[in-house]
């Protein structure tokens, strides 16, 4: 019976050739994808904005409706609540010289503009050639942005209570300056007065023109108003 022996069976391999076996033949090692075989980080998601609350109110809008417009009513005499004078826009205007020689500060201005504002300026771009300052047709040379509403108020808090107080020398605003139909115009000097400007991240300094537009009929009228905002106004 020692003759007979078992035959392996077709199924399985001879006695080196098992993938069990550790004498057997080296594995070959499998050839690594591209980027050392790590998955690529995906972009992190900005977060959103935090939502407001439904009631809220920007301090100066209720300073407005609460103390503003009641002393407009007793020293106009108004026979109608519609005839107080308010706030309709604010023009924030930025005017960049340099821009005929490097586009980039264009966009570098509006950056600004857009901290400045909370609102995503527009390019003001010129509308003829002009030889002397090697301007062009239709070429980017400043920013502006227009306010209304909530941002227009905020924006209206920190140039007076926050801006004006950081310039240097200041000395007050130009009573004079409305265009005779209740609009008020000023400008400044320079942009770094503002919070939302890190000093040492600026390259140019930049200048800028604040134009509040009202609904008054005169002069006298929108001055009072502006007063009631706290205007620093030269007596």
């Amino acid at each position: 019976m020692a003759d007979k022996e078992k035959a392996p069976k077709g199924g399985k391999a001879a006695d080196g050739a098992k993938g069990g076996d550790k004498g057997g033949e080296a594995k070959v090692a499998k050839p690594q994808k591209a980027g050392g075989g790590k998955k690529a980080a995906a972009p992190k998601e900005a977060k959103p904005a935090t939502p407001r609350p439904k009631d809220y109110k920007p301090r100066m809008k209720t300073h407005y409706e609460k103390v503003v417009r009641d002393a407009m009513m007793k020293k106009f005499a108004y026979q109608n609540v519609m005839q107080i004078p308010r706030l309709e826009k604010i023009v924030i205007n930025m005017g960049v010289g340099e821009a005929v020689n490097d586009r980039k500060k264009v966009d570098v201005a509006a950056a600004d503009l857009a901290l400045i504002a909370g609102q995503k300026p527009i390019i003001t771009r010129s509308r003829k050639a002009i030889a002397v300052y090697k301007l062009r047709e239709g070429m980017a040379i400043g920013a502006k942005v227009t306010l209304r509403g909530d941002r227009m108020y905020e924006f209206l808090d920190r140039f007076v209570t926050i801006a004006l107080p950081r310039v240097k020398d200041f000395r007050g605003l130009n009573s004079k300056s409305f265009d005779g139909r209740g609009n008020f115009a000023t400008g400044l000097k320079e942009h770094l007065v503002f919070p939302e400007i890190d000093y040492d991240k600026v390259d140019n300094v930049l200048g800028m023109d604040v134009i509040v537009c009202t609904s008054a009929r005169t002069d006298e009228e929108a001055r009072e108003l502006l007063k009631g905002f706290n205007f620093p106004f030269r007596s």
